[in-house]
């Protein structure tokens, strides 16, 4: 399972250059492999990015705008969902992988199945 993050490597938007760099930077510190597919460079990522975000998940207008994350190539989110999810504790389950031991979103899932 590999995360892709698809972002802009020449964006205009400091906006989008920071959001970009928080999911990265996350996802480094927290040794979550992921491959980075940079839509500005490669035509290709572009057409499959755009094509592969859910129409619900786009805006109204244009196109969606980078970081959007997949696992392999299912769907995940874009920053402000993976930032909901990290404010929860929950980036593993929104990534769809499995929180390692140790880690507080897995302390936080087991607290959950004991109230179950």
């Amino acid at each position: 399972m590999v995360i892709r993050v698809y972002i802009a490597s020449s964006s205009g938007s400091t906006a989008i250059k920071k959001k970009q760099q928080d999911v990265l930077g996350f996802l480094e510190a927290n040794k979550i492999g992921f491959e980075e597919k940079d839509i500005a460079a490669n035509e290709e990522n572009r057409k499959w990015m755009r094509e592969n975000v859910p129409e619900d998940s786009r805006p109204a207008t244009g196109y969606p705008l980078p970081p959007q994350i997949f696992n392999e190539s299912q769907y995940r989110g874009d920053y402000d969902a993976f930032f909901e999810a990290r404010e929860n504790n929950a980036v593993y389950a929104f990534l769809g992988l499995t929180a390692p031991p140790g880690s507080k979103e897995a302390e936080a899932q087991a607290k959950q199945k004991q109230q179950a």
